[in-house]
């Protein structure tokens, strides 16, 4: 099988599977609160809506209302092209970018669609806005804090590297190697507004954080956030149980068995990062936003001591 082919369905398995992980997902979170759920393929379903949904924008609204759905839409795909998804090894263009390069790339899109939420004009939005850098200032330097101890443990930033480390002897069972974990599954809480940050299902307007951004979306637009958001939250994931976890069960060449038998893994290893997930949304409450700098400060101080921990074990 051609290597381009190869990275075509790494891509494909991100751009198609991220609905069906938020159904399973939203489906596990409800029946751990006693509840039915919805039906696991909700999300396509909700695809198909807005997609034949009028895109209504407001009239104060700019080109960025216009771009910003499909910038955010293709960020984490091409941060899928950077990471290894199915592959144990690099793929053509794998090279164009290293761990830093990727974060740049997601905040990138995040933030022209924080600059599309203003652009709207909307109260509500620009209250969510303001919430959103806050949860940023430190989310930031936490992520920062864990590029730089997997870098430590790597000795280097290419996501293909440091996974190959993670899981040597040396670092395995290492105190770097699990603060890490603890660090990088407490950014992806934040960064993608789940409890005890945000409660991504709030439908009040003035308790919205992270939805809040999407507060004047419709139709199309709307379909391009959330798919583009559902595949940032399995991006992120990805790259906490292939990278930093441990590359086990990712193809160690391009055939049809290894990449079917990677798909199976990664999936396997995402249903078990999304279950550890949701047993910590369910233990905890939303916290109340004076309180929320606290929990960043305090896993920004865990990706401290990951990165101390990984150059005093070096």
């Amino acid at each position: 099988m051609p290597l381009v082919l190869a990275q075509a369905v790494a891509v494909a398995f991100v751009l198609l599977l991220s609905p069906l992980y938020r159904g399973v997902l939203e489906r596990l979170r409800a029946r751990a609160a006693f509840r039915v759920g919805p039906p696991i393929l909700q999300p396509y379903r909700d695809l198909r809506k807005w997609l034949h949904k009028e895109t209504v924008r407001s009239q104060s609204a700019s080109w960025l209302a216009a771009t910003a759905p499909l910038v955010y839409f293709l960020a984490p795909i091409t941060v899928a092209i950077l990471i290894p998804v199915l592959t144990a090894f690099p793929l053509p263009l794998a090279f164009m970018g290293d761990m830093l390069g990727g974060g740049f790339i997601l905040s990138g899109g995040g933030f022209w669609l924080l600059l599309a939420a203003l652009d709207a004009g909307s109260p509500f939005s620009a209250l969510g806005v303001s919430r959103i850098r806050l949860v940023g200032v430190f989310t930031e330097p936490l992520v920062v804090l864990a590029v730089f101890a997997a870098a430590a443990v790597g000795r280097a930033t290419i996501p293909f590297v440091v996974n190959v480390q993670m899981g040597s002897l040396l670092w395995r069972w290492s105190p770097a190697h699990l603060l890490l974990l603890v660090a990088w599954f407490l950014f992806v809480v934040a960064e993608t507004g789940r409890i005890p940050v945000d409660n991504p299902t709030s439908t009040q307007e003035l308790s919205l954080i992270d939805p809040a951004r999407l507060f004047e979306a419709s139709g199309t637009d709307l379909a391009l956030y959330e798919w583009g958001g559902w595949m940032k939250f399995m991006v992120l994931a990805i790259i906490g149980v292939n990278v930093i976890a441990t590359p086990w069960g990712l193809a160690p060449a391009v055939t049809v068995a290894g990449l079917g038998l990677a798909i199976l893994a990664t999936a396997l290893k995402l249903l078990i990062f999304g279950v550890v997930m949701i047993l910590f949304e369910v233990s905890f409450a939303k916290l109340r936003l004076l309180r929320i700098p606290e929990f960043l400060a305090a896993s920004a101080l865990v990706a401290l001591l990951a990165g101390v921990a990984a150059l005093a074990l070096g």
